[in-house]
């Protein structure tokens, strides 16, 4: 795809789509880079190919990816005959994302419950810290359930598209 058709038809989406990200905690660059990807055809770009698509440094750039891979977002992978770094959309990155979202409101009811005997569940704060605690508990349950309906809906998908 040309600058230009990037430009025109993906550059509008791709920054909606890193702000959304951005305004849910996501770093700002890493969410353009994340949402550039994501919306090529080619499902992997050079570094050199996102700072041209996103008129930014191949530094801005890379600094992204780290941090991408780092949350398990993005993959690096060798261009075939070639000493280019591609970097890619994790498969299913949807999935491990929210998957990993249940370690940490695994640790976050645990580490809130844990404030709550601290500083004394008959206390205001303990009370607030205890419904913190349950709630992140609700969340990591609810997730899971949600989390296996949605690999039974891919799999329905996928059997009617044979």
């Amino acid at each position: 795809m040309s600058a230009d058709d990037y430009a025109t038809r993906l550059s509008p989406f791709v920054e909606r789509f890193a702000a959304d990200l951005t305004e849910a905690g996501m770093q700002r660059m890493a969410a353009r880079v994340f949402a550039c990807l994501l919306a090529s055809d080619e499902g992997a770009l050079s570094s050199a190919e996102l700072a041209d698509r996103l008129q930014v440094s191949p530094a801005a750039v890379s600094g992204a990816v780290r941090y991408l891979a780092g949350v398990h977002m993005v993959s690096r992978e060798r261009a075939p005959g070639s000493r280019r770094e591609l970097y890619r959309v994790q498969e299913d990155v949807w999935w491990e994302t929210f998957t990993n979202r249940d370690v940490l409101l695994s640790r976050w009811s645990t580490t809130a419950r844990a404030g709550a005997e601290a500083i004394g569940p008959d206390t205001p704060a303990g009370r607030r810290l205890e419904e913190t605690g349950e709630f992140f508990a609700f969340l990591r349950d609810e997730l899971s359930g949600l989390m296996a309906r949605w690999r039974e809906l891919r799999a329905e998908r996928a059997r009617s598209d044979d």
